[in-house]
């Protein structure tokens, strides 16, 4: 019987430098993803991803292309050599920045449409950061009706909302700097184990993105999609999304709606989806899977030599 088989693909906060370079130097499957990406963007992608600093890697209208660059990269070298994915029933989904990979992946969205998609929403998201000062804030040990509570609480201040359900006792919250310090502080006294500030530019995931968000839908108008060929998760409801318009609608909302992680992971498991490939740079989202649910089967690629284990053991 063929394994449901899920691809995940992580978002912004997972890029390192040399991230990609063993896949680059050792396929030409790889090299060609990123050559064509630096024709889109107009840079040398793999200056940046190589050999550029981490603190120029983590720009927002940055990283996000590398990122999904990298991802795609391995997606393809993963599948033109393993057989791991020929019989398997596939689904994909992708935290935040993610889901632009995820569609990718399904063939709903063309890879250079995705890498001119993604520098642009990083580009829009880095305007609103430098509008609004914000932040965002993991909160540890809460489970999510408390942190949303919280966030009500302290909403009279300012911006502030649950911004990322990553797993079942942590939730990211974001917003203005002011206002996560009180909400930090409110959370604490409400029980959390740990109250944890995010190295990033900004409120992601909040209303301080609305204009980001209204930017960045006129560029999803702009752009051909496709019916996927597989089940795609979509971050702002946790439901499967098939048809262009939804899949449009979904990705522009995303920008200032939570991100429901845990419950998108849910969905696949209860379809039946019972193992899982992380491909991408880091390993954020295999962590994350062993707090959501220890019994699923997850393996990362990111490296060639997680590649080439993954392989041998099947």
């Amino acid at each position: 019987m063929s394994k449901k088989t899920a691809l995940l693909f992580p978002g912004q906060g997972t890029q390192y430098v040399g991230m990609g370079k063993d896949f680059y130097t050792n396929f030409k499957e790889a090299q060609e993803v990123f050559d064509r990406a630096s024709e889109v963007l107009g840079f040398d992608i793999t200056e940046l991803c190589f050999s550029k600093s981490q603190e120029e890697l983590n720009k927002t209208s940055m990283c996000q292309p590398a990122i999904l660059v990298t991802s795609v990269a391995i997606l393809e070298v993963f599948k033109k050599y393993s057989s791991l994915l020929k019989d398997a029933s596939l689904a994909a989904a992708g935290l935040s920045l993610g889901e632009y990979t995820a569609h990718v992946s399904s063939g709903s969205l063309a890879f250079t449409d995705a890498v001119s998609l993604v520098y642009k929403r990083g580009v829009f998201m880095q305007e609103a950061c430098d509008a609004t000062r914000g932040g965002m804030v993991s909160v540890i040990g809460l489970d999510d009706e408390k942190v949303e509570q919280i966030c009500r609480e302290m909403a009279t201040f300012g911006v502030v909302c649950a911004a990322n359900y990553n797993s079942p006792g942590q939730v990211v919250i974001s917003g203005e700097v002011m206002v996560l310090e009180k909400t930090s502080a409110l959370a604490k006294e409400r029980g959390a184990r740990m109250v944890v500030p995010l190295k990033v530019d900004g409120a992601f995931h909040s209303d301080l993105m609305t204009p980001a968000g209204s930017k960045l839908s006129k560029e999803l108008d702009l752009t051909p999609f496709s019916p996927p060929s597989i089940p795609i998760v979509a971050n702002v409801h946790a439901r499967y999304v098939s048809k262009p318009d939804e899949i449009k609608a979904s990705l522009a909302r995303q920008l200032n709606s939570p991100v429901r992680w845990h419950q998108s992971i849910h969905t696949l498991i209860l379809d039946g989806f019972n193992q899982f490939y992380e491909i991408g740079p880091g390993k954020t989202l295999s962590g994350l899977m062993k707090k959501i649910d220890p019994a699923q089967k997850i393996k990362n690629i990111d490296t060639v030599e997680a590649l080439e284990n993954i392989m041998s053991s099947n």
